[in-house]
């Protein structure tokens, strides 16, 4: 067991795997946590710096199997699982009194119908889904510092989000005419091997797959509508790249109204402020080199004076903001740390 500071207990299931394996990173240079158990499934007895190089001589633990008497003994839990595994777990955490981010897709929608359609499995602790706080952290930090549950945004509707939610509460979006192409590196789909992941079928490809499906497709549109305060349909497809890690967004809007670069930046500037994580500019062509490596997002932006379309982009490292660094950023805030506590 790896102990650093008394103050709070964290346990991460799902440590051997891409997201958990950056949660244990940050946690190891977070002040104010002690961390473990490390749980997981596939791996138990492994250990951790076999499948983790990089903490070698910085970790001497081994992953554990799942033990709620265990888990109930932390803090908080961080469930860094595949979706679908979390549904019997959360349950059992939280009447411990035990707070739990889900890294999973399993508490994100409200609508239990709308996850049986897109997850492709029914929801089987629908009490939870009015429960879960939604945890993007420059929108909801309020619902965030008192939740015991949250639900991590997925990768894909964070790279969309954080740029498109302050246009959609100025009114400034026809929200009719919202077009979503999204670029991820492989380790968005997780550790698992298959054999379309493999070398050989990534390298020097690019492909679109579950075109209108997609799990994350709903989070958006109940993302925008809750703040757009009508539904919102959005069309939205995904491609995977020959990278290992990287979400790269770009959006063609149309608007309701005309508005200026100017007054782009002013509504981001109102947004995002005091955002730590939240980078704009009018004139920079987000790319992956900038984020990789990092919790930030980078946001830019164009007026086309031809169409009178605004094309919307941005960057992310998926496993970091997409992922791990925003469960952690959710953590600090739930647990009363500094917002980039760990994190920069």
């Amino acid at each position: 067991m790896i102990i650093q500071s008394p103050q709070f207990r964290i346990g991460i299931l799902g440590a051997s795997g891409y997201s958990g394996g950056q949660l244990l990173r940050l946690l190891l240079r977070h002040t104010g946590v002690a961390v473990g158990p490390l749980f997981a499934n596939s791996s138990v007895g492994a250990d951790v710096a076999t499948l983790h190089p990089d903490l070698r001589g910085r970790v001497d633990a081994k992953f554990e199997p799942w033990n709620l008497e265990k888990a109930s003994s932390c803090n908080l839990i961080f469930l860094a699982l595949p979706s679908g595994e979390a549904l019997p777990l959360l349950p059992l955490l939280a009447e411990r009194g035990v707070k739990v981010i889900d890294l999973g897709g399993d508490f994100r929608l409200k609508d239990a119908a709308a996850y049986q359609q897109f997850y492709r499995r029914a929801h089987t602790a629908t009490e939870y889904l009015s429960k879960a706080v939604y945890g993007l952290p420059e929108w909801n930090t309020g619902e965030i510092a008192a939740a015991e549950v949250i639900a991590n945004p997925g990768c894909y509707p964070t790279s969309v989000l954080l740029p498109l939610l302050p246009l959609v509460a100025a009114g400034v979006i026809d929200l009719d005419c919202i077009i979503i192409h999204s670029m991820s590196g492989t380790t968005g789909a997780g550790r698992s091997a298959s054999a379309e992941l493999s070398f050989s079928e990534v390298a020097g490809n690019v492909r679109a797959y579950r075109v209108g499906d997609h799990q994350h497709l709903p989070e958006i549109e109940q993302a925008l509508g809750r703040v757009a305060g009508t539904e919102v349909t959005v069309a939205f497809t995904p491609h995977l790249i020959p990278v290992e890690r990287g979400i790269v967004t770009t959006m063609t809007l149309g608007l309701r109204r005309p508005i200026t670069h100017q007054q782009l930046g002013e509504l981001y500037h109102q947004h995002y402020s005091n955002k730590p994580f939240v980078r704009w500019s009018p004139e920079r062509i987000p790319d992956l080199r900038g984020v990789v490596g990092t919790n930030f997002i980078d946001i830019g932006y164009r007026l086309d004076p031809r169409t009178g379309r605004l094309t919307l982009m941005s960057a992310i490292d998926n496993l970091l903001k997409g992922a791990a660094g925003q469960a952690v950023q959710n953590m600090n805030i739930q647990l009363g740390f500094d917002e980039t506590e760990g994190l920069l």
